[in-house]
């Protein structure tokens, strides 16, 4: 089974709430998922990523949902994450895009939406660092999870045995136990603590069901 860490997401277009979230976070997490879209490729907007700093300490995952990914590369070289994660539904070939992320230092990653099967986008998965399974709905946080989405993991290893592979959408305290089951090395969460009273406590609590083994009674 592979090690699995729960990793908090952010996604809003108030700057205010975003440097909040990132605050809160960063108090029992280093390791933060920012998404990031243009309105075209997801009918919302976040905070736009010119200009985009983090915190000193943070190891941020940058999920770009963009149709043009390209048009924003200096953009996401600049701001510096740990990892940038393009969606293999881009309107362009991204392969020219990861190489030039991954020329410049900083881990690569691809994501695969529901109707996007592993198989069809094997050039990307064998170059990258990273695979998300998007389960959720595109641009919004607080979905359900289409756990279905779970059986790309064995055909993704299949591929590439030794890349990470994390989850996205409608992880929470009902579903994280069966995502804890499934062999993936991260589970992106947003709204479970978005949402909550006590974030540090929460993010606790989603790791430990995420760590238990056997049937939820």
């Amino acid at each position: 089974m592979a090690s699995l860490t729960v990793v908090p997401a952010i996604l809003t277009n108030d700057p205010a709430v975003y440097q909040q979230q990132m605050a809160n976070y960063l108090q029992f997490t280093k390791r933060i998922q920012l998404d990031i879209t243009d309105g075209e490729f997801t009918p919302t907007v976040t905070i736009p990523l010119k200009g985009l700093t983090f915190p000193q300490g943070a190891e941020i995952d940058l999920h770009v949902m963009m149709l043009r990914p390209s048009e924003h590369v200096q953009d996401i070289i600049t701001a510096r994450p740990s990892l940038v994660i393009l969606h293999a539904e881009a309107t362009e070939p991204i392969l020219p895009v990861l190489e030039q992320i991954k020329g410049a230092g900083i881990k690569t990653g691809v994501a695969l939406l529901e109707p996007t099967f592993p198989e069809r986008v094997r050039a990307y998965i064998e170059v990258v660092d990273h695979v998300m399974i998007f389960a959720g709905t595109i641009g919004q946080q607080g979905s359900s999870a289409d756990l279905l989405q779970i059986e790309k993991i064995p055909l993704v290893r299949a591929i590439k045995p030794d890349v990470e592979i994390g989850w996205d959408g409608g992880a929470n305290m009902k579903t994280i136990r069966a995502l804890g089951h499934a062999d993936l090395n991260v589970i992106n969460v947003g709204s479970a603590l978005a949402t909550a009273q006590d974030p540090a406590a929460t993010y606790a609590e989603l790791a430990k069901e995420a760590e238990r083994r056997g049937v939820a009674l």
